[in-house]
Formats: structure tokens, C-alpha cells, sequence
């Protein structure tokens, strides 16, 4: 940032161009020339101020968000805030001065982490019913695999006073296995936190390995050890789940989240990890964001082509070895092949920027009290 007493043609530029945008203006620093007054002490970096030039061109922020991003920092690994090219000479030492619409994009990604890792904070989760008197009498279940299956599965019959526990039957849940890979890393971003996508795929790959959560092979087997393989059930239609356990009514599923929405609550997750503690930090990526995430849409997340014949081969040793094994099979066993879906190989900085923004918009228009965040169901 610049000091306030260097008052030269170029800083008194960038003091102009810094009123613009807080009116609300997009027009790039490269295009600007008008000077203005000083308006603080120092010059907003150059990632706050191309931030706030991308917020204006999606909506129109309010004058405590505007504050917001131009005091925001950029948490994370990245570079340090940055001087505006044109504004002040480049020194001999530290980093140059950069045209901020040259800065790559996630670098606008990590300042506005940080502000909706506040707004996370800020907007809370929702309030949770009292838990309802519990059924033991009704059939004991446990329930593994597939995380996106179960973890919705299991909210809602404990919802309903039946909680998991006991030595009744084992519910091994599985779709696809390239839809499996996708859930368990979409699910590690929304609690643990994960490596990026493109990092941690390819060492599956490399050594012919699945997660744990996504080996229905390894799970059968492992509960078979403990309670009995005839009480293990490999469940490859979620529709059928709730009546193996009693139920008649279905429960709901998790709404899906795209591959950027994943990404962004990862990048989220990361600094929100910096402002409260782990157990909170889950509920607030999973109770009030991924609904938010989910609301907002776009392609979901799959298995590059490239790797769809390994995916095969996985999914066929895979279904091979389950009826071998003799477990109770409820639904298609080719279910596991991987299906052919459309959606994104990978995230993308520009749409995880697309995302950030229009969150920041609803913060902003809303408030944390009505937020949609913590407003939408599961």
C-alpha cells in the first residue's frame, strides 16, 4: 500500500480511481486517468480494489460491504497486497507493482474467503429441533460408505427417533464409483478440508486405489468381521435404504453442489478453520453454506474421461467381489459402473469467483439474521 504523503500525479490517480469505485464503477485501472483526493491513509491493494471492481459488476454492494473489501486482507498462501502499476515507482526490493486486472484469479479468490468466512461466522447455523424421544425397539442399524448417502440418511431417521447404534444390520450405501470419488472429496471440503481435486485424484489413479468411504468392498467387509456378513446389506438404491430399517416414509437426500460450490467451500473451510473450532467450522460449511451452495446451482463435479476405463475396471473387480462375498444386495449391481454424466472435470477459479461474488451480494442484501444461508433445508 502507498502512504498517504506521497502525493504525486500517479497516487492522486489512484485515489481517484478508488472513489470511482466506491460509487460503485467498473471501469479498469488501466482506462483511468481522472485524479482525485486522498481518502485515508494508505491505498487499498490492488486485489481488494480489482475485488471491489468485480463486485460492482455484479451487483450493487452496499457502502459497508464496499469498507469491508478495501480493508479486507488476503489470508492464505498468495502474495502480499499489491500497489497499483502507474501509481508509485517499482522498488528494488519486494514485489512489483501490478495493472490489477492482470492478477490472476485466485488471488481476488483469497480476499473473499476471508470476508465470507466472516459472513459464515456472522450468519450462524440454523436452530435444531429438539431430538425426538428415541425408538430402541425399532430395528438397530449402522450405516457406511458412500458419505453423501449416508450422512443425510442417518440426520433424518435420528430426526425421527432412530438413531444408529446397536448389533442390528449394516447398510453399506453406493452409487457409481466415479459418483463416489466425487462424494467423498465433495464431502471432505465440506468438513476436514481437502487437497485440491486435481491434486488428490490422481494418486488414486496412479495406485489403483479407492478412499475408504468409496470401497464398498473394504466397508462389507470390515462390519462382516464385527456383526456377520449376513447382516451386512450393500445398498445400491438410496429409495431402498429406509424400509431396511423400518421406515416407510423416504427421507430427503443432500441437495447436489457443483464442482465450483465444492471448491469454494474448501477454500472457505480453510480460513474459516483460522476463526473457530473444528466441530463449529463443520457446522457452518454444512448447515448454512452447502444449502446455500446448492440453491445457487451449476455443473456438477465428475470423473475426467481420461480416467473412465480405470473407473471400469474398479467398478467391475468391485461388483464382482460383492457377489462373491454373498452380502445382501439391494438394487442394480451394475449400478456401480460409472454412468455417464455431464458436468465440470474440475473447478474452475472463474467460476468459484462467480459464486463468492453473488454470495457476498445476498450477505450484503440480507444481513446474517435473514440470510438465506442458514434459512434452506438440507
Amino acid at each position: 500500500m502507498t502512504a498517504l504523503d506521497a502525493d504525486t500525479p500517479g497516487v492522486r490517480r489512484a485515489w481517484g480511481w478508488v472513489e470511482h469505485l466506491r460509487q460503485g464503477g467498473t471501469t479498469p485501472w488501466r482506462d483511468w486517468s481522472v485524479q482525485g483526493p486522498a481518502r485515508g491513509r494508505v491505498l487499498p491493494g490492488a486485489q481488494q480494489l480489482e475485488l471491489l471492481r468485480r463486485v460492482n459488476l455484479a451487483g450493487a454492494p452496499s457502502a459497508t460491504l464496499v469498507e469491508r473489501i478495501l480493508t479486507a486482507s488476503a489470508p492464505g498462501r498468495g502474495r502480499p497486497d499489491l500497489e497499483l502499476a502507474g501509481a508509485v515507482e517499482r522498488l528494488r526490493f519486494g514485489p512489483a507493482p501490478v495493472d490489477p486486472a492482470d492478477l490472476a484469479t485466485h488471488e481476488l479468490i483469497r480476499v473473499a474467503t476471508g470476508l465470507l468466512a466472516e459472513d459464515l461466522v456472522a450468519a450462524g447455523t440454523p436452530e435444531r429441533p429438539a431430538a425426538p424421544w428415541a425408538r430402541p425397539w425399532r430395528t438397530r442399524y449402522r450405516l457406511a460408505g458412500d458419505p453423501v448417502l449416508t450422512e443425510p440418511l442417518r440426520a433424518g431417521l435420528t430426526a425421527r427417533g432412530r438413531p444408529p447404534g446397536g448389533r442390528g444390520v449394516v447398510l453399506v450405501m453406493g452409487t457409481d464409483v466415479g459418483r463416489m470419488l466425487t462424494d467423498v472429496w465433495t464431502t471432505r471440503c465440506f468438513a476436514e478440508g481437502a487437497r485440491a481435486w486435481s491434486d488428490w485424484l490422481p494418486p488414486q489413479v496412479r495406485h489403483n486405489t479407492l478412499p475408504p468411504r468409496a470401497d464398498l468392498v473394504r466397508c462389507a467387509r470390515a462390519w462382516a468381521g464385527r456383526v456377520g456378513p449376513d447382516r451386512v446389506h450393500v445398498v445400491l438404491d438410496p429409495a431402498l435404504a429406509p424400509r431396511l430399517v423400518g421406515v416407510r416414509r423416504p427421507v430427503p437426500a443432500y441437495p447436489d453442489v457443483s464442482a465450483d460450490g465444492a471448491e469454494l467451500a474448501r477454500r472457505v473451510g480453510a480460513v474459516l478453520g483460522l476463526l473457530v473450532v473444528p466441530p463449529r467450522r463443520r457446522a457452518l460449511l454444512r448447515e448454512t453454506l452447502r444449502p446455500r451452495l446448492a440453491a445457487l446451482g451449476g455443473p456438477p463435479l465428475v470423473v475426467p474421461p481420461e480416467h473412465h476405463e480405470w473407473l471400469r475396471a474398479r467398478a467391475v473387480r468391485m461388483r464382482d467381489a460383492l457377489l462373491r462375498a454373498g452380502y445382501a444386495v439391494h438394487g442394480d449391481p451394475d449400478a456401480l459402473l460409472t454412468a455417464d454424466r455431464v458436468g465440470a472435470p474440475a473447478p474452475s477459479d472463474d467460476g468459484v469467483l462467480g459464486l463468492a461474488l453473488r454470495l457476498l451480494l445476498d450477505h450484503d442484501q440480507t444481513g446474517p439474521t435473514g440470510l438465506a444461508f442458514g434459512k434452506e433445508g438440507m
